[in-house]
């Protein structure tokens, strides 16, 4: 049997659906970038019980503040832009008869209807719980006094460094707000990045009785790393997708392209048989790109990734827009 999985935002839709929900209320996607940026502090300094993508629940409770409901969220899902050749290589993938899996950081509401819309089964998607409109009952304007504060010096601050994020943002979400309601909110929301994303996939994987040498998984950011470097160790084929600097150290092979479906190639020589060997000399073959599209690189065991990077930067921000700069 042949099994994929795909992170969703980057390889399967362009946008990052946070961040378009920061930016319905004014000057949120300033607030956004700042908790983006916070969010990779923690880490890459390795803060205990922290995972990469926990963004999701560091900015639940400014969507509540901001009145954004599970409604909003969805119909972001139905506006989305896909990305190039995304549909095309999925559906491919079906009548080959591979098996394809989500496993996405984003919100339920999202990935979801992004699942739906490109005829991914539901229950091969693993993604974030949240219970907005729930969670929004529990909460009340004096659960809000801190962060009216911190959302105001973020504003109107003329010069933010990483130093001036970690300390004003430790402050408020590691003290004050567990002096409120806010603080079971944050324990709640349990984003799927990470850690996280490596056991949905070995949960797929031992459903499907497939171990993780036999996959194939598609990432391009900070919150995919940990499941590519689990399917590179096991043997199996780690694909970075325009992806930034967190990916592509951890990847078997990276692909820089406005199309998805440009990788089609590569599974196709891979679900012959699972061998790493034939999709290196495949990719070896292929060096070079062409415009905007079909930039391979074999990236198992180098050190230097400067060449591949500077590449999928370039295409990165040509796909996924202002996306493109978050971690």
């Amino acid at each position: 049997m042949n099994v994929i999985c795909f992170d969703l935002e980057g390889p399967l839709a362009t946008q990052d659906n946070a961040y378009e929900l920061m930016k319905l209320f004014p000057d949120g996607g300033k607030v956004f970038e700042i908790i983006s940026r916070y969010d990779d502090l923690l880490t890459l300094e390795g803060k205990p019980d922290y995972e990469p993508g926990d963004t999701l629940a560091l900015i639940a409770p400014f969507l509540v503040y901001h009145k954004i409901n599970e409604d909003t969220i969805s119909t972001l899902a139905r506006k989305a832009t896909l990305t190039n050749g995304a549909a095309r290589l999925i559906s491919r993938l079906s009548i080959q008869g591979w098996k394809v899996f989500c496993i996405s950081t984003s919100y339920e509401q999202y990935a979801l209807h992004i699942a739906r819309r490109l005829n991914i089964f539901f229950q091969n998607v693993a993604c974030t719980s949240f219970p907005l409109d729930k969670i929004s009952q529990t909460l009340c304007k004096e659960d809000f006094r801190y962060l009216e504060r911190l959302e105001g010096d973020i504003l109107h601050t003329q010069s933010i460094d990483d130093d001036w994020i970690k300390k004003n943002l430790d402050r408020f979400y590691w003290e004050e707000s567990a002096e409120t309601n806010l603080g079971q909110l944050l324990k709640q929301v349990k984003p799927v990045g990470g850690q996280r994303k490596v056991e949905a996939l070995k949960r797929f994987a031992e459903a499907q009785n497939e171990p993780l040498s036999s996959w194939a998984v598609v990432g391009d950011s900070i919150t995919d790393f940990k499941m590519l470097n689990a399917v590179e160790e096991a043997g199996g084929l780690a694909i970075a997708f325009n992806a930034n600097e967190y990916a592509l150290p951890h990847s078997t092979i990276g692909l820089a392209s406005t199309h998805l479906d440009d990788l089609w190639p590569v599974l196709e020589v891979w679900g012959r048989g699972k061998k790493r060997s034939a999709v290196e000399k495949l990719v070896k073959e292929k060096t070079g790109g062409s415009g905007d599209r079909n930039y391979f690189h074999w990236l198992a065991g180098i050190e230097d990734i400067t060449t591949p990077l500077e590449i999928h930067k370039r295409i990165r921000q040509i796909v996924r827009e202002e996306a493109a700069k978050l971690g």
